[in-house]
């Protein structure tokens, strides 16, 4: 069974950067994808931005659209989320998932997820 470790979250001033990394235990399949989501207490899981780990096609949430950036190390199995110009309303547990859909953006299309990083943006 595939394991994902997220680490990076932290909490930063609105307008900083932070940049989450979530390692896999195993390389994924070619066909696989690796997504971000987020989630505030309360409500449900959003996704933030997806890359597909063979072609590295990527997409995002219009709401992250131009600040937040998507990437992989293929060599670390490792996929990481650049986040900059961060606002309050980024305030989340960040999780990472792992998806044979390959460009999946629903949670019921993802298999495996990680613990969670906490990510808190101060006015």
């Amino acid at each position: 069974q595939v394991q994902l470790v997220e680490s990076g979250g932290g909490l930063v001033q609105a307008g900083g950067s932070l940049r989450l990394s979530c390692a896999a235990s195993e390389r994924p399949s070619s066909s696989y994808g690796l997504g971000w989501f987020r989630q505030v207490p309360g409500k449900e899981r959003d996704f933030v931005a997806g890359i597909g780990w063979s072609d590295g096609d990527t997409y995002y949430a219009d709401s992250v659209k131009g600040r937040f950036t998507i990437s992989r190390a293929s060599a670390k199995n490792t996929v990481y989320l650049q986040m900059n110009s961060l606002k309050p309303e980024d305030t989340a547990v960040y999780y990472c998932g792992l998806t044979d859909y390959g460009l999946g953006t629903a949670t019921y299309e993802y298999d495996y997820w990680g613990q969670g990083a906490q990510v808190t943006v101060s006015s």
